[in-house]
């Protein structure tokens, strides 16, 4: 969970195209608001499709961004270097487990330490994967005595349920990322997934409430994330964004990246005649956007959402990121999934000037994630919670042994549940049959007996 820092709020978005560095203050009166105070951009390099593909590149725009954010703010360096860093990485791996404690005979009241504990409980029936670096927890569901809450804390039950989300990126690109921004000269105080940053900062919370989908189509990457109940319960990426476009413009059109980029961005907002007369065959690169366009959306994002219908996000869908904007997307989109949607015209902080449209939500985000945590440290977990500091199972045995003694010691009869491929068990049933048949055979041969004498 992010720390307090003096009042400010210091997030680092780290994308494919660009850099940037916010600055936030609370006003105490108001506690689910910020009030922008200052940014710094710089142009990414060393970034490619999401990852770090040179460090000492990366580390210079992260730089970049970090004095010019310390020159509009006119704050001392010292009190910007603490940053919550957003970022991106083609694997992402989200994993769904379960949790249960039990909170003693009679009725308690859930508290923190238990909520704690059955959090370790969830976290320790997840498969070890050495490889995968946990950025994220999100418990998603909660039940106390088969009860469906939001919050079970100072609620008073038995039993407490836990359905925990666990998002996971490699742990070389998550230690590379820390690398990256230590080295810049400031200090990593979280990390935040892009694609988590870009949905808090472009869907309100009713929509989470509703149940939603956002959809963000960046530089190198198009997150997804799926909110049910106003938790996120699923977080997706895919290795295609803007910059396709900006390699299919130049490869076909025969021009440079910057041409291209140039030209993605204005041939829906120049005139027509404008472009022509620059020599460019609009209609040839209105095909090659929406071919990509096309194939993102047919072939990855209706592929990851296969299973998700209108009934279970009435919500829709929320498209934000740089390309978004582009003229019948949201049209296009609504036809192949079949489910309404909405494009962000700006993130849901009020932004300054140059951040108030949808591709800075990522950046709003950020600001969205430190007030949410704040409100709720147990919303999104971060990789700085230690949830694997006790031995789990020294626990379960003694929880175990527990309900053993509370089991009432019944003579030669079993009311428990059926146990299956128990070779203790299945000995002692032959065991018990054989006993069975002997005594059948001796009654047997005695009834034969008094026959025979009378």
């Amino acid at each position: 969970m992010p720390e307090k820092s003096e009042g400010l709020i210091v997030g680092l978005s780290m994308g494919t195209t660009k850099t940037t560095m916010i600055v936030a203050k609370r006003d105490r009166r108001y506690p689910d608001s910020v009030q922008v105070i200052g940014f710094g951009n710089a142009d990414s390099s060393g970034i490619s499709k999401g990852v770090i593909t040179s460090v000492p590149s990366a580390c210079n725009s992260v730089r970049q961004a970090f004095e010019d954010a310390q020159s509009v703010t006119g704050i001392s360096a010292d009190r910007l270097r603490s940053v919550i860093v957003a970022f991106n990485a083609q694997e992402v791996q989200s994993e769904s487990s379960h949790g249960m404690i039990t909170l003693g005979d009679r009725e308690a009241r859930v508290e923190e330490k238990d909520l704690e504990r059955v959090i370790k409980r969830a976290v320790y029936d997840l498969p070890r994967r050495g490889n995968m670096s946990p950025i994220h927890r999100i418990p998603t569901s909660y039940e106390l005595d088969g009860v469906t809450v939001t919050d079970p804390l100072n609620m008073n039950g038995n039993k407490l349920d836990i359905w925990l989300q666990t998002v996971s990126v490699p742990m070389t690109y998550e230690q590379t990322v820390r690398n990256c921004v230590q080295t810049a000269g400031l200090e990593v105080k979280g990390l935040l997934l892009k694609p988590l940053a870009s949905s808090l900062g472009a869907v309100y919370e009713e929509e989470m409430r509703l149940g939603c989908i956002s959809i963000c189509i960046g530089g190198g990457t198009t997150g997804i994330v799926l909110y049910r109940g106003g938790r996120a319960f699923r977080v997706m990426s895919i290795p295609i964004g803007g910059d396709h476009i900006k390699s299919d413009l130049a490869t076909v059109l025969h021009i440079s990246f910057g041409e291209a980029e140039h030209l993605k961005k204005r041939i829906f907002t120049s005139s027509e005649d404008d472009l022509r007369r620059e020599g460019i065959d609009v209609e040839f690169a209105y095909q090659i956007i929406f071919a990509r366009i096309e194939e993102l959306f047919n072939d990855y994002i209706r592929v990851a959402l296969a299973e998700c219908t209108p009934q279970h996000f009435p919500g829709g869908i929320i498209l934000s990121g740089g390309v978004s904007n582009m003229p019948g997307l949201e049209m296009m989109l609504s036809d192949i999934l079949q489910m309404p949607v909405r494009t962000t015209e700006e993130p849901v902080y009020r932004m300054p000037d140059g951040l108030d449209n949808a591709a800075y939500v990522g950046a709003a985000g950020i600001l969205k994630y430190y007030v949410l945590t704040e409100r709720d440290r147990y919303l999104f977990m971060s990789d700085t919670d230690d949830f694997d500091s006790r031995d789990i199972q020294a626990q379960a045995r003694a929880e175990s042994r527990g309900r053993e003694r509370e089991q009432p010691d019944y003579d030669d009869t079993y009311y428990g549940e059926e146990l299956e491929d128990d070779p203790d068990n299945d000995y002692e049933e032959d065991e018990e049959n054989s006993r069975h048949k002997n005594v059948v055979e001796i009654m047997a041969r005695l009834a034969d007996r008094f026959k025979k004498l009378f």
